[in-house]
């Protein structure tokens, strides 16, 4: 093995503050967490297929008119509360901490988001992937997804064929755990693949690295990285092929 091989291999953990990207539309408000400004030099904001991921907040009564995406698959993660949606395809769906939506947007995808007066206030997160392709078949996903087991990980979503309840179209996987404070579990990975890991609540040390509220770290290199929680944690972990094709015409992804 050569020594930049080696060096490839070894884990290095690459940190990043609470982004200061945001949008602020009075009820519905939004940060933009973007990967690949972790890594030095990095000159995409995205990291591969991953390309943002962005923490909503709706507040009870909001409503998100029918708006069309396009060439991107948005993945929502709804830890607590609900998100409503209804699109032009007759679907009207409850995304809660019991449920998933992927919105496979393909060629062309029209939907719109809704809290009611009683709902409590939402956060959750919407992450957008960039496809491996352009003008695919639009397709909807909304699935129950497996009771969380506290201090594991639980697999979400992969690429199509993986054996995660609903799919992306390219190769990312996501995992979430929920953590007490003092556990420790070994970062997803795979061989020639990166991690990155975003925390939702909590604070967690990523191998020795101190990753706080809303912070995130992205890991380069193989070999087992540990994350231990020094509160009570909610995270989530994206495991990506940095050299998977992908494509950059997202509506806002990109």
């Amino acid at each position: 093995m050569s020594d930049s091989e080696s060096a490839r291999r070894r884990p290095q953990i690459h940190t990043a503050e609470r982004t200061t990207v945001s949008q602020d539309q009075g009820a519905f408000r939004i940060h933009l967490d973007f990967p690949g400004r972790a890594v030095p030099d990095h000159d995409d904001h995205g990291y591969g297929p991953l390309a943002t991921v962005v923490e909503s907040f709706m507040d009870p009564g909001t409503l998100i008119r029918m708006h069309q995406h396009r060439d991107e698959e948005i993945v929502s993660w709804v830890p607590a509360g609900v998100m409503r949606h209804d699109d032009r395809h007759g679907n009207e769906l409850v995304t809660d901490a019991e449920h998933l939506m992927v919105m496979n947007a393909g060629s062309g995808f029209w939907h719109a988001e809704e809290t009611y007066e009683d709902d409590p206030p939402l956060r959750m997160l919407q992450i957008f992937v960039r496809p491996h392709s352009l003008d695919l078949e639009p397709d909807i996903q909304h699935e129950p997804i497996p009771d969380p087991v506290a201090n594991e990980w639980r697999h979400l979503f992969g690429p199509e064929g993986s054996d995660a309840p609903l799919y992306v179209r390219n190769d990312v996987h996501l995992h979430d755990a929920r953590l007490d404070a003092g556990a420790s579990v070994t970062l997803p990975g795979r061989p020639g693949w990166d991690t990155y890991c975003y925390v939702f609540d909590g604070a967690v040390t990523v191998g020795d690295e101190p990753v706080g509220y809303t912070e995130s770290a992205l890991v380069v290199g193989d070999g087992d990285v540990t994350v231990t929680a020094t509160e009570d944690t909610t995270v989530v972990a994206f495991t990506i092929d940095p050299d998977a094709p992908i494509t950059r015409n997202g509506t806002i992804g990109r």
